[in-house]
């Protein structure tokens, strides 16, 4: 993930938005990517190693939810790039397998949900508009995911 300083604006962009708010959102924006392409690197290493009597079911669950955390990179990624920066991002995977994962992922899942509704309220105040929106749709669709892991746990 680059440091502040390196998260200039490097593009022109036609935002509507000053460049110092522009370095801000990159930089919120640089921070949940880094969250984000390290949970889904997170997930995958569950989704490949899930086994048990629930593997099916857990095994489809743990890939839908990569699915939707790879969305949300995307979605960060490309604004980031609309800014006027190349998007960064760096991957740390947990070594955890099974139930164990699983509550690790409602961890994790639960921090990027909190992060992305404090990046709402920091954008509220930069006026960046559609990173609001992203955040937004990120946050929905984490707790929905958090809702199906902790049902699994739950049962557990």
């Amino acid at each position: 993930m680059p440091t502040k300083t390196e998260t200039l604006v490097r593009f022109t962009s036609g935002t509507g938005l000053s460049d110092n708010a522009k370095s801000k959102l990159i930089d919120l924006l640089s921070a949940r990517l880094a969250d984000t392409i390290d949970m889904k690197t997170q997930i995958k290493h569950a989704h490949w190693d899930v086994k048990g009597v629930h593997f099916y079911q857990l095994h489809l669950l743990v890939d839908q939810v990569a699915s939707q955390v790879d969305d949300a990179a995307d979605l960060i990624a490309e604004l980031a790039v609309q800014l006027g920066v190349v998007a960064h991002g760096t991957r740390i995977a947990a070594k955890t397998t099974g139930e164990e994962h699983v509550r690790v992922m409602v961890d994790r899942l639960s921090a990027l949900a909190n992060a992305s509704r404090d990046a709402i309220d920091e954008d509220d105040k930069l006026g960046g508009k559609a990173t609001s929106d992203i955040f937004s749709e990120i946050v929905r669709a984490t707790e929905k995911d958090l809702w199906f892991l902790e049902a699994h746990i739950q049962a557990a």
